[in-house]
């Protein structure tokens, strides 16, 4: 069941994907549609989310899809295939997520610099009991071939904190922040990035995760490297889910095998993937 349900996902996203890169016919003197419509699709090495491995360090399939009104309004869904309930990993999602967004971005006159805000839901179809909406809000500046962004992710309280196994917190704050330059003359990007996050998703503690890599573009198809890691090691996780009902943890100590599948969701990799854009 949940590899049909992945499979109907993957497969509505790629068709939807498609059809917004069907060109329409339109008379010449047609007026620019108000509407952009861009999406991709891609096949990672693994799905990593602010560190932590969602698809059980296994490869995913993902698309997305988004429309932007000239005023700067949009919206936009995106999905992964993603561990199954089935699985022996720590974080099983039911086998496939759903994203969908909704936002605002402008452009600060010739400055460079962009503000966006907006609301993301993120829904399990395998696992509701995991569904969840965050409000976000970035600014971003340009410095030639170079950019950069900090922003911040706001979940407020709702069911998906009844799930806690070591904090109490009933919302949770990620603060993040983004690098990333062309190298002139070379289909080349280098980017890095940097997130803290804080209350009801914390991994056994408050944690770090970064990325840096490298990207390479051809017409529509990029390829990307990364190197993914979280500070999370096995001392702390496994005294932060001491006394949990995860595994053999309870009432006092966490099993070595526990620490081990625990500490696997976040240590360092790297990822590759590949992407075509529309």
């Amino acid at each position: 069941m949940l590899t049909s349900i992945r499979s109907l996902t993957a497969a509505s996203l790629a068709a939807a994907i498609l059809l917004a890169a069907t060109p329409v016919l339109a008379d010449e003197t047609d007026p620019p549609s108000d509407i952009t419509i861009t999406g991709s699709a891609a096949i990672y090495s693994q799905y990593r989310f602010r560190g932590l491995a969602q698809s059980d360090n296994k490869p995913v399939a993902q698309a997305a899809i988004t429309l932007t009104h000239s005023s700067g309004f949009y919206v936009g869904t995106w999905g992964s295939s993603a561990s199954n309930g089935g699985g022996t990993a720590p974080i099983n999602i039911g086998g496939s997520e759903i994203d969908i967004v909704g936002g605002f971005s402008k452009g600060l006159g010739d400055s460079g610099v962009t503000v966006d805000v907006g609301v993301a839901g993120y829904l399990y179809p395998g696992f509701t009991p995991g569904n969840y909406f965050e409000i976000y809000g970035s600014v971003a500046k340009t410095f030639g071939p170079a950019s950069a962004k900090i922003g911040v992710y706001v979940a407020p309280g709702q069911k998906v904190f009844d799930l806690n196994f070591t904090s109490s917190k009933r919302s949770n704050i990620y603060v993040y922040g983004d690098l990333s330059g062309g190298i002139p003359g070379t289909p080349f990007t280098l980017h890095g990035h940097l997130g803290h996050t804080s209350g009801g998703f914390e991994f056994g503690k408050k944690y770090l995760d970064y990325n840096v890599g490298v990207s390479a573009k051809w017409k529509m198809l990029t390829f990307d490297i990364s190197w993914v890691g979280t500070n999370l090691t096995k001392t702390s996780i496994a005294n932060g889910f001491a006394g949990t009902s995860f595994g053999s943890c309870a009432p006092t100590r966490c099993s070595t095998a526990d620490v081990n599948a625990l500490h696997r969701m976040g240590k360092n990799v790297a990822v590759a993937s590949l992407t075509a854009s529309f």
